[in-house]
């Protein structure tokens, strides 16, 4: 008792974590409480934990309890007091039956923001609160550490841009239009699949031939091509060429026998 009243009457536990964005990403996530199972550090220690909202949805006038089956977490609560848009939001906390406040206090910090977390206890004249004050730092420190580690990561994440995967080649695939390109050697075309133009093809590459139905003109490539609804001109009847007559046979002469007689 002697040693206990030299012992501070009020505590304050603060830790605090530079993050890569502004105050005006960070205070909307951390005024609605309805995130605090995202970076709660009790809430990671129990899966299971029992949260119950109430009061308003955000802001001043929510608030939050928790109850756990294991002893290492126990009980809590918190309500926001105060709501100061991008600067500050206090709280009053219940942990494990420690009262005391509590609050959120950003500031910039070059080209992020500057988050800390606090805890203050007013232990009074009574022996047994300050001497739980003198361990409030190694118990509430750690819990807060980890929280705002959590929420580090989780804001830096979503706010990180995506970067477009760019399509590598493979040697020996074939790219139209990118010169020095090697075929792949024996690759043939999907039976039906139209060439590109332009594209090296491989030694023994296959190429469908499409036969157009009669009386349709196959499209030439670089031509000029009528436009559409313009009538195409008559295209002639083939007319029928009678075959010459073949010559005729010429006679055979006939010899005569020559005989004895004269």
């Amino acid at each position: 008792m002697a040693v206990s009243i030299g012992l501070p009457a009020h505590v304050t536990v603060a830790r605090s974590v530079v993050i890569n964005a502004p105050e005006s990403a960070l205070f909307p996530y951390l005024n609605d409480l309805h995130n605090f199972k995202d970076w709660s550090p009790w809430k990671k220690r129990d899966p299971d934990l029992d949260i119950a909202y109430s009061g308003n949805e955000k802001g001043k006038g929510a608030a939050i309890a928790w109850t756990s089956q294991k002893k290492s977490v126990g009980t809590g609560s918190m309500e926001i007091t105060e709501s100061e848009p991008n600067r500050r939001i206090g709280m009053d906390v219940n942990l494990n039956g420690l009262e005391g406040t509590s609050a959120f206090e950003l500031a910039p910090a070059g080209s992020g923001s500057k988050l800390t977390w606090n805890f203050g206890f007013e232990t009074g004249s009574s022996p047994l609160k300050r001497w739980k004050g003198l361990m409030l730092d190694g118990l509430v420190g750690t819990e807060y550490r980890a929280a705002l580690d959590t929420v580090k990561e989780k804001i830096e994440t979503e706010r990180r841009p995506t970067v477009p995967t760019a399509s590598i080649p493979v040697p020996g695939m074939m790219v139209p239009g990118t010169p020095g390109m090697a075929p792949m050697p024996g690759a043939e075309l999907v039976p039906g699949a139209a060439a590109v133009p332009g594209a090296a093809m491989a030694p023994g590459t296959t190429v469908p031939m499409t036969v157009p139905p009669a009386g349709v003109q196959q499209a030439v490539p670089g031509a000029a091509q009528p436009a559409a609804g313009t009538p195409q001109a008559a295209q002639p009847e083939p007319q029928e060429v009678e075959p010459a007559p073949a010559p005729a046979a010429k006679p055979k002469k006939r010899q005569r026998r020559r005989t004895g007689q004269r």
